[in-house]
């Protein structure tokens, strides 16, 4: 059993395409490189008819301006504030007034009894900018199909063409932004750190909840 559980974590990572993650971009095992952008929101069904046609129109011409892919994701976690809750319990033991220590207890019960009652979920809006060079990208979707039923093949980027790949992806960035902009959505790129917790909370959702991955910045490498 043991055996054959290697075998599948081993076949797992062979078909999962991220080589690196590094410089708040993603590189991947076909030499392709990408970028996450996390997005705000808008309630749309509060906007009067005006301001929803406004958007409506803004945001077809946002997809008929650009001339490369993108991926929109939207992620549904349940809403985990056990970290809020053991702050709430630390400032209840360290109150002094006992009128006050006693309000921060019932919010805490109350907290617990809305969680209880049902799932309290939360999302977050992302779009995946890619940059993978012409030849990747005049790929046919017969071609990229049978790449994604494969396993992934790495293939190295030297360091000047990874810096030309990534000006021309920050270019896109910078052009994705700001067509969201006029849609009122405002964008933040995500960094190194965050790149890496994203695919780690995606690809491991319930050990994510109880292992925390180290910041990236405080790890060191002996050379």
């Amino acid at each position: 059993m043991k055996k054959n559980s290697n075998k599948v974590n081993q076949a797992t990572q062979n078909f999962l395409n991220i080589a690196e993650i590094k410089d708040d971009t993603v590189v991947l095992k076909d030499g392709g490189v990408r970028a996450v952008l996390l997005v705000s929101s808008v309630n749309f069904a509060l906007k009067g008819q005006d301001e929803q046609n406004a958007l409506i129109q803004a945001y077809v011409g946002f997809l008929n301006s650009i001339n490369f892919p993108l991926q929109i994701v939207i992620q549904s976690r349940n809403l985990n504030i056990d970290g809020y809750l053991g702050k709430l319990k630390n400032i209840e033991k360290e109150q002094t007034n006992e009128l006050l220590r006693r309000q921060i207890a019932d919010y805490t019960d109350f907290l617990r009894e809305l969680l209880d009652l049902g799932q309290i979920m939360t999302k977050k809006f992302f779009v995946a900018v890619p940059f993978s060079g012409v030849s990747q990208e005049k790929k046919k979707f017969f071609s990229q199909l049978a790449d994604a039923l494969s396993p992934a093949r790495t293939i190295s980027l030297s360091k000047k063409r990874f810096e030309n790949y990534k000006d021309e992806l920050d270019k896109r960035v910078d052009y994705v932004a700001s067509g969201l902009s006029s849609m009122s959505l405002k964008t933040v790129r995500l960094d190194t750190q965050s790149l890496i917790e994203l695919y780690y909370n995606t690809y491991n959702p319930e050990l994510a909840e109880v292992q925390r991955l180290t910041d990236v910045s405080k790890v060191r490498v002996d050379e």
